[in-house]
């Protein structure tokens, strides 16, 4: 994998990062509170995020190339399934297990399904064969994870970690769908597409649940900079992370992803003022980055692959 798409692969998962204290501090922001009787509020406020930033890149889309949206006239089912996986299931998933699982596992349930693709990879692109260095970075990946989690309690398993896994696996599907969409759709258009589509059918459910748009409706200027804020993050974020999934293998691209809880315990730290300065963290850097590095370094031995 070469040095501009391990730059820009990490700068999407960066802006990812960010988001999380973020949107932690947007549920504070705009009174939004925890449990399940909070779903309907986090479901809207996450399908208003996501069909302004859909409706926005695809006006972006249209004036930077009118001629992308052409292609679209045959892939629409395959554009609307990656928008259903990476934003209708992932986050509905996501924000209802949240809600029912502890925070310590989820960074480690939600590899997972990179896991699975790392292991399987071949099955779905015959070229995105599984190596040495790729096995390498994937041990050194989960080993960074649970140094993360380590004394942050115990690991039962229920619903909530099931919603988890299955949003895992939804983000994973979604990237495998964008690798055949691209092959014939602009990343932009479709990533605009995508996102508008799933940002209204997550708005349509936190509506039925109880959420009410009006409820983030800016009244304050501490609300609306925020709100700015994590809509051009998302926008960026996306753009840019699927324009690289176009190019290179998605199994380099999950190793690289396992950094990701690093830097939203990074941000954290810097938005919302948690506490990072552990010895986990330390390690766990150590070792994701070794990983990162391990997997995407240049073949210098031919005939490595397992």
């Amino acid at each position: 994998m070469k040095n501009k798409g391990v730059f820009y692969s990490l700068l999407a998962i960066m802006l990812w990062g960010a988001l999380f204290p973020l949107v932690k501090l947007g549920y504070k922001l705009f009174n939004i509170g925890s449990g399940m009787d909070a779903v309907g509020d986090i479901l809207t406020f996450a399908g208003l995020r996501f069909l302004i930033c859909g409706v926005i890149i695809c006006i972006f889309a249209y004036f930077r190339d009118k001629k992308s949206y052409i292609p679209l006239k045959n892939n629409w089912g395959m554009v609307l399934v990656m928008g259903a996986f990476a934003i209708v299931l992932h986050y509905a998933f996501q924000y209802i297990g949240l809600n029912l699982t502890g925070g310590s596992k989820t960074a480690i349930l939600k590899q997972l399904g990179a896991i699975f693709y790392i292991c399987f990879a071949a099955l779905f692109f015959p070229d995105d064969k599984l190596t040495l260095k790729k096995i390498l970075g994937l041990v050194l990946g989960i080993g960074g994870i649970i140094a993360i989690n380590i004394g942050s309690g115990g690991f039962g398993f229920g619903m909530g970690d099931v919603l988890i896994i299955g949003a895992s696996f939804c983000g994973v599907f979604s990237n495998i769908a964008g690798k055949k969409v691209f092959a014939n759709v602009e990343p932009i258009t479709a990533t605009g597409i995508s996102q508008a589509f799933g940002g209204a059918v997550l708005l349509a459910f936190g509506v039925v649940m109880g959420g009410s748009p009006k409820k983030f409706l800016p009244s304050n200027a501490s609300q609306l900079i925020l709100l700015v804020i994590i809509i051009f993050i998302s926008i960026i974020s996306y753009c840019v992370w699927y324009t690289v999934v176009k190019k290179e293998n998605l199994s380099n691209l999950f190793i690289i992803k396992f950094s990701e809880p690093l830097f939203s315990a990074l941000f954290s730290f810097l938005i919302i003022n948690e506490d990072i300065f552990k010895w986990q963290y330390a390690v766990a850097f150590l070792l994701i980055t070794s990983g990162v590095f391990i997997a995407n370094i240049k073949d210098k031995i031919k005939g490595e692959k397992c």
